[in-house]
């Protein structure tokens, strides 16, 4: 094995044709930070032309997450000590890196074994070959911080079957290895006892053969797609919510009690987010909403009080934004055009 050095958060080798980056950060559940979105970047465009590199392998250190998504701490403070345009950048860097890893002409394989949510599935969900296993945990909690769901996961949410993605983005819901494959956020679900014989086999052949042959495990079902399709088949945000308080489901508490912790402003975004993404072309153009709005967001206080109650404080009693007094105005300036761009990189551009 051929190993080069890098920042120890994020491990670099050489195993035959297999390039492997293994994210190294185990006690912060393997956050994400520009570092490593910069550090992968750069891995990346070594390999693009590297004759001796097939396949790169991207997994973590840590049976507990892949990736638990973005360093939510190191943005908070970076919004208040620097400013909101500062944290901006850093999910700008995360949204690149998305494009480069949908985009790579290289068979990318992600072991998104354990916690992956957020930023993680933005790492993890938009490659080649995308395996879980029954370790894994996905979701994309950000209204529960006063964001919307980003990183790529707005259009993953918006091309599962029926509402179940637009329940998951206003719930934060979670799914199982075998749910995020049926709902098209990974591929196969593997045990993870074979993972490490699935990472040797990709150094000797090429990926799509040995993902391929992989064994599967069975896949777990999502709750009726019919009834949550009625639930969720509505106008607007309001309609949804008084017809979850109306539904007997224990399922439709769950969602009712989801929705009344997270932030109202986010919430609103989200649906219509959700729905504006269904109508987008492709993965960059949804990307291109993404930074609109984490843009416009990260400028209104919902986001540093919605970390500091849930990670800094965690005393779990956000003050929100007033959604009663929340107008369409509100609404429209989250979708504004910003100053910058997210100006999505060819290959040979660093991330």
């Amino acid at each position: 094995m051929q190993a080069d050095a890098t920042d120890d958060t994020l491990l670099i080798s050489r195993q035959g044709r297999l390039g492997r980056l293994t994210v190294n950060r185990p006690k912060a559940l393997n956050a994400l930070d520009i570092t490593l979105y910069r550090a992968i970047g750069a891995a990346l465009a070594a390999w693009r032309d590297d004759p001796e590199v097939e396949t790169v392998l991207i997994d973590s250190t840590s049976p507990r997450a892949f990736s638990a998504g973005g360093d939510l701490r190191a943005l908070h403070t970076l919004a208040l000590d620097v400013g909101p345009d500062a944290a901006a950048s850093v999910f700008r860097a995360g949204y690149r890196l998305v494009s480069v890893l949908a985009g790579y002409p290289k068979p990318i394989v992600s072991f998104m074994d354990g916690i992956t949510m957020g930023g993680g599935v933005g790492l993890g969900a938009h490659v080649r070959h995308r395996i879980v296993t029954e370790r894994s945990v996905l979701a994309m909690p950000e209204v529960a911080i006063g964001l919307t769901p980003d990183a790529g996961g707005s259009y993953l949410l918006s091309r599962v079957p029926g509402l179940y993605g637009l329940r998951l983005a206003l719930t934060g819901g979670r799914m199982k290895g075998g749910q995020a494959v049926v709902a098209g956020f990974a591929d196969r679900m593997l045990a993870a006892s074979d993972l490490p014989d699935l990472a040797t086999a990709l150094a000797r052949r090429p990926a799509g053969e040995v993902v391929d042959l992989a064994p599967a495990a069975p896949r777990e079902g999502q709750e009726d797609l019919a009834a949550i399709n009625a639930l969720y088949d509505a106008p607007d945000l309001a309609t949804i919510r008084d017809r979850l308080a109306r539904s007997d489901a224990a399922w439709a508490a769950e969602d009712r009690e989801a929705m009344a912790q997270a932030s109202p402003l986010s919430l609103l975004v989200t649906f219509r987010a959700w729905h504006a993404a269904r109508r987008l072309p492709d993965l960059n153009t949804v990307l291109e909403q993404e930074y609109r709005l984490i843009g416009n967001l990260l400028r209104l206080p919902d986001f540093t009080e919605g970390v500091r109650a849930k990670i800094v404080d965690k005393d779990n009693a956000p003050r929100w934004l007033d959604g009663a007094a929340l107008d369409e105005a509100a609404i429209e300036a989250c979708f504004a055009p910003r100053p910058d761009t997210l100006d999505l990189p060819v290959f040979s551009e660093p991330v």
